[in-house]
């Protein structure tokens, strides 16, 4: 394999040497010279955002920071995108610090760490507003939304890399991939700051994530198919998460949002979730005429999606939450939920498991096997923002957590209290 050290380009690992050209002219060679690694080790290389090229891997040796700018000027829309609408992504802009558009065969690699100065893009919430949660708001101007972002790529390998600090956005944002391998990663976000999203995976197929730790301060995972920002809708499916720890203040996993598409043959398994606000999370809002940036064109459609050997502990609130949006003027737009399993789930939590059909959109066929649920006594520990009320035992399977479902089916499954 031909290596390129970004060194040898003029990159100077000194935490205030602006490195933007010679990575990216490293990134170029390798690319012009028919694909390689491009290295970085021993140093802290301050970036502007970089781009990468067919059959490039950036790799990152243990003993290398790559650091990103700390100004929201550097971070602007990319030019020449060939199929990416970067305007109908969520929050307007494709501006991050790695990104990738329709290439083919790249990877992002090694122990060292990306650290994208998030404590440039926020600030403190005035005391007498402050969330004791989140005491942090992002800055008033247009931060970089994203940490790393590949659209319309193929055959992805992110492997090893450790990814901290992220500026109140997404950390990994997978967008209409195919062959997408994520590897022994660790994402590890500040809890106190706002909106940072651990790994979305949206539109995409055959995407394989394994053996990561993440802490986010958003949802840890998220799997979506909003096209909004594609010239044809795309499906989400055969994604497959294993091996993982979790922590958020939002969803371990979040399953679909507003508009989405479908989303299908998915399985989550082995994981361990900790001191997270909610397990398995999928609500599903509409949110009236003005359509917010984050918002599909599709009805959704989630189907056959697995959930086997998760141990949740110390939860804030649902182990699994279920919502389909019944409010009026406010009705989610839905094709179907049909066929979510739940085999071998273990959850200490301050609420019960809830799922909230509707009339018209009942999911269909869920099944619990082999699992438990224990309600825990709550705590300011455990529940500083008094999400719920403490359900009765007698309320355990009321409507407040089954209703408007078809084909619910329960084995070997225990509800006890603590």
């Amino acid at each position: 394999m031909l290596t390129f050290d970004i060194r040898d380009y003029g990159a100077v690992g000194d935490g205030k040497t602006m490195n933007t050209k010679a990575i990216q002219s490293a990134i170029d060679a390798c690319a012009e010279a028919g694909g390689g690694r491009v290295v970085l080790e021993n140093g802290v290389y301050l970036t502007c955002p970089i781009r990468l090229r067919d059959y490039v891997e950036l790799h990152l040796e243990a003993n290398a920071t790559l650091l990103g700018s700390p100004n929201c000027e550097d971070y602007p829309n990319w030019d020449d995108l060939k199929v990416l609408n970067q305007e109908r992504l969520a929050r307007g802009t494709a501006a991050c610090l790695i990104f990738a558009e329709a290439c083919h065969h790249i990877a992002l690699t090694g122990r060292g760490t990306i650290d994208a100065n998030g404590e440039h893009f926020v600030k403190l919430v005035p005391e007498d507003k402050r969330n004791q949660w989140k005491p942090y708001e992002r800055i008033n101007t247009s931060t970089p939304p994203r940490v790393v972002l590949f659209a319309c790529c193929q055959k992805v390998l992110v492997e090893d890399v450790t990814l901290t600090n992220a500026p109140g956005g997404w950390a990994y944002f997978i967008h209409d991939c195919d062959d997408v391998r994520m590897t022994r990663l660790t994402i590890d976000t500040d809890l106190r700051y706002p909106n940072n999203d651990g790994i979305h995976i949206n539109c995409s197929r055959d995407v394989n994530v394994s053996d990561c730790n993440i802490v986010a301060s958003d949802d840890a995972l998220i799997v979506r198919a909003n096209s909004y920002s594609l010239p044809e809708n795309k499906v989400c499916e055969r994604v497959t998460v294993s091996n993982c720890n979790l922590t958020s203040h939002c969803g371990g996993i979040r399953i679909g949002w507003i508009k989405d598409g479908t989303i299908r043959d998915c399985t989550f398994s082995n994981l361990v979730m900790t001191l997270c606000r909610n397990g398995v999370l999928l609500t599903f809002p509409w949110r009236g005429p003005d359509r917010i940036s984050d918002e599909g064109r599709e009805k959704t459609l989630v189907e056959n999606i697995h959930f086997e050997n998760i141990v949740m502990d110390r939860l804030y609130s649902h182990p699994i939450r279920l919502k389909v949006d019944d409010h009026e003027n406010t009705r989610a737009d839905m094709a179907g939920i049909r066929k979510l399993y739940f085999h071998g789930i273990h959850a200490r939590a301050c609420a019960w498991p809830s799922l909230e059909g509707r009339p018209d959109c009942r999911p269909d066929e869920i099944e619990m096997t082999d699992c438990s649920f224990e309600l825990m006594k709550r705590t300011p520990e455990f529940d500083p923002f008094h999400i719920i009320p403490n359900p009765t035992r007698k309320e355990i399977y009321g409507e407040q957590f089954f209703s408007n479902i078809k084909n619910l089916r329960m084995n070997n499954t225990v509800f006890s209290e603590e």
